[in-house]
């Protein structure tokens, strides 16, 4: 698709799949794009060329139409944030801010037209989108600052979720997107297709928190998950009350109990976390690999979102990030996030094994205990 076939071999595989889940009491929730588009789309323009639009609704009327009757829970695009702040980090785009926020705006468009056609169809479940939501932080009390979080969080977070949620772009987002000459093109049949089709629940990843001020000259590596800055409007910095992974990643357990209540206290939708981890560099050892660091993460983690369940957060589950190593966008296998060991190098597959780490067997126990044990 456009132009080419449905490969029923490849509908048998998932039909089969989802079925043995189910027979498993495992509950399916089914991503549809994350990240990489047909070659055949994206040499055609991919999605700054509004034909993917279409392409991508009939792609999920396959999707919706094969398995709609057995799936509950449906993730139209996967950080999708991150492929407009951080797509040169990703591998995703290198195009300008001009180019990047119209092929974001397509995307934006074809989550609601798929959204609609999902509700106007007879299928069983809830369909909303993933992106990757960081609360961010003023680094100081001072209003410039206040003022920086402010844009931060419009640019980053309620771009997309106001728009999946309310049909409507956020107003600071709009504000800063014309003043950096970035704002999309944007019809009357894009708006109306975005009022039609908001979302039934909010998917999101969080890794941790994100700290802002207000924007001074400074060389800056853009990062997914440490940022970037915008002349005028904000610029990312460490925050020094958190300690930081191998990698440069903050860790903020409490954070993400902010971010969640401050993600319902905005939407009122249920809320599914789709990823959250801690990637780190790990070496085999007889046979183990001793992460405690990784049990750590995530016991934390799961304590503050046990916290805000108490605070009155609606949360249908938790998808802790990964089950098995893979290779990570911009750092490879050199960055680890699995339960579950491969042995293979950067530059060799070796026999690409697996080992149970230590984290497998307490996550194994978490599961078992429906949570963490008091």
């Amino acid at each position: 698709m456009p132009n080419g076939v449905i490969n029923p071999k490849g509908i048998h595989f998932y039909k089969r799949l989802i079925r043995l889940l189910l027979e498993n009491d495992i509950q399916p929730i089914v991503t549809v794009f994350h990240f990489d588009l047909p070659v055949y789309i994206a040499e055609n323009g991919g999605w700054e060329n509004r034909e993917t639009i279409q392409a991508f609704a009939d792609y999920c009327q396959v999707l919706f139409d094969s398995f709609g009757q057995d799936v509950p829970l449906w993730q139209t695009i996967n950080e999708q944030n991150v492929m407009a702040l951080a797509g040169s980090v990703i591998g995703t785009s290198h195009k300008s801010m001009k180019e990047k926020f119209q092929e974001n705006h397509h995307m934006l468009v074809a989550q609601a037209l798929v959204t609609k056609n999902f509700h106007n169809g007879d299928y069983i479940g809830k369909i909303g989108p993933a992106p990757n939501i960081a609360s961010v932080y003023p680094a100081s009390d001072k209003p410039e600052d206040q003022m920086a979080a402010l844009y931060m969080s419009a640019l980053r977070n309620w771009l997309f979720l106001d728009v999946a949620v309310f049909g409507k772009y956020n107003h600071n987002t709009w504000h800063l997107l014309e003043t950096i000459g970035a704002a999309p093109t944007v019809t009357k049949e894009d708006q109306q297709i975005l009022l039609e089709g908001t979302c039934d629940y909010i998917a999101f990843n969080y890794y941790n928190t994100m700290t802002v001020s207000s924007y001074f000259e400074k060389e800056q590596t853009i990062d997914q998950q440490t940022g970037f800055g915008i002349p005028g409007f904000f610029q990312t910095v460490e925050n020094p009350h958190l300690p930081m992974t191998e990698f440069g990643w903050p860790v903020d357990p409490e954070g993400f109990r902010f971010t969640l209540n401050e993600i319902y206290s905005r939407y009122r939708l249920p809320l599914l976390v789709t990823e959250n981890g801690i990637g780190a560099s790990e070496r085999l050892v007889d046979g183990k690999v001793r992460d405690d660091y990784r049990i750590d993460y995530l016991q934390k983690h799961i304590q503050q979102m046990t916290l805000a369940i108490e605070d009155g957060v609606e949360i249908l589950g938790y998808c802790p990030w990964s089950a098995i190593d893979l290779i990570s966008t911009h750092e490879g296998i050199t960055k680890r996030y699995g339960f579950i060991y491969v042995n293979r190098t950067e530059e060799e597959l070796l026999d690409l094994a697996r080992y149970k780490k230590d984290s497998f067997y307490w996550y194994r126990q978490v599961i078992a205990n429906n949570g963490l044990e008091e």
